[in-house]
């Protein structure tokens, strides 16, 4: 777990490679000014695509650069922690054939955790109480997956097991556990393959997507999203398809993005918001939140993919009707945190960058504190900072997240 800043993990492993900043420059198409910038704090690494250049051009994982996992004094930001190393023996001891444990609860009861407690928790960011139940969960669903009372029991074990493999998805990737988040994707498309509904294949590719890299890649996570959204829109005749059909569209959209294809960005942007015009817009009752709201939050995350920046950055958010959003929802949250980064960009919305990432914190601080495109903002605010009130709030963000202060 380490501490230090990309900036000075991009130094460090362009040094191992043997590189000066105007070579690593070359192969990654950057300019050596801003490879020194990088180095220097002053000017954040951000966007999926300069992180996927420079990987490529040192011949290292994202992960290496960015960092993994990393652990801070603050309870919040460290407990969700250590709930992964059950999370992760589950995903892997149990197959849909040869469950790890002999005996389960009643699957209603399973069913009911999955959407009463488990998600609900999962969308509010409470990852310590997601990864306290997930595991037992995910053991007891592959029980009655091997062993069903009858064929409605399998389809509804199997169902289940797709959103709980969903929701481990989501939580370690929330942690930058990236190779357990796939992992869990994994599970999640096993199950679908076997209830052999297009509906929950879309479900578990959506959830699959969002585990590839978008942009180190090149257009290959594009691609898959678009062959995936192909497969299910023949399907997608009911408002539950429509939700799953809308959220791949969306997540083609950020792939675009990631590429620099904004034209295509905006296409996917738009389909997303046509299929949105046929569902209720009520985010916290439709799958994964999708609606005409969730699609203005996503035009905030592809703005800030494409580098968007201050006065461009509030003109997107003005567009987001946030009372749609439970006050503890992690779409909320992570709608502040891409304005505030967004605002981070320029000298002229500096401050207002910390107040918005700062409402990111207060909304889901298990989420912000362990995100690591929000610590690279804090990390390179903090180093723009004055000895001032900004400079002393984003200290204190700085030491619950574990950057160097």
């Amino acid at each position: 777990m380490d501490e230090i800043t990309i900036g000075a993990r991009l130094r460090t492993l362009r040094r191992w490679r043997g590189k000066t900043q105007v070579q690593l420059a070359g192969l990654a198409g950057l300019s050596p000014s801003f490879i020194s910038m990088v180095e220097a704090g002053h000017r954040p690494l951000d966007r999926r695509s300069h992180i996927a250049a420079l990987a490529n051009a040192l011949r290292v994982s994202e992960a290496d650069l960015v960092g993994g996992p990393h652990l801070s004094a603050d309870r919040l930001q460290s407990d969700p922690h250590m709930s992964v190393p059950a999370l992760r023996v589950a995903l892997q001891t149990n197959t849909l054939s040869t469950p790890a444990v002999d005996h389960a609860r009643p699957l209603a009861e399973l069913v009911r955790m999955v959407a009463d407690e488990i998600e609900p928790m999962r969308r509010a960011c409470n990852y310590v109480g997601t990864g306290q139940a997930l595991p037992d969960v995910l053991d007891e669903l592959h029980y009655h997956v091997a062993d069903p009372d009858d064929e409605a029991a399998h389809r509804l074990a199997l169902e289940t097991l797709v959103e709980a493999c969903a929701v481990a998805t989501f939580t370690a990737k929330n942690l930058n556990y990236s190779d357990l988040a796939h992992l869990a994707a994994l599970r999640a498309q096993e199950a679908a393959a076997l209830l052999d509904d297009p509906i929950y294949k879309g479900k578990a590719d959506f959830v699959w997507l969002n585990t590839l890299s978008r942009a180190a890649s090149r257009d290959r996570t594009l691609i898959a999203a678009q062959r995936a959204a192909d497969q299910l829109e023949p399907h997608a005749t009911d408002p539950l398809g429509l939700q799953v059909l809308g959220m791949i569209s969306l997540t083609a959209s950020l792939s675009a993005a990631a590429i620099q294809r904004g034209e295509t960005a905006s296409q996917w942007l738009d389909a997303a918001a046509q299929i949105a015009q046929h569902i209720p817009d009520q985010p916290m009752e439709n799958w994964q939140s999708f609606s005409a709201t969730n699609v203005n939050v996503w035009r905030v995350s592809v703005g800030v993919e494409q580098g968007q920046a201050g006065g461009a950055m509030l003109e997107l958010a003005e567009q987001v009707a946030l009372d749609k959003f439970d006050p503890r929802s992690s779409r909320r949250a992570d709608f502040f945190a891409d304005v505030g980064r967004g605002l981070a960009r320029e000298p002229k919305t500096r401050s207002e960058a910390v107040r918005w990432l700062r409402r990111a914190e207060e909304v889901a601080p298990q989420r912000i504190r362990n995100s690591g495109p929000v610590r690279e903002s804090v990390a390179y605010l903090l180093g723009r900072a004055r000895a001032t009130a900004g400079g002393s709030e984003l200290r204190g963000m700085a030491a619950r997240m574990g950057v160097p202060h």
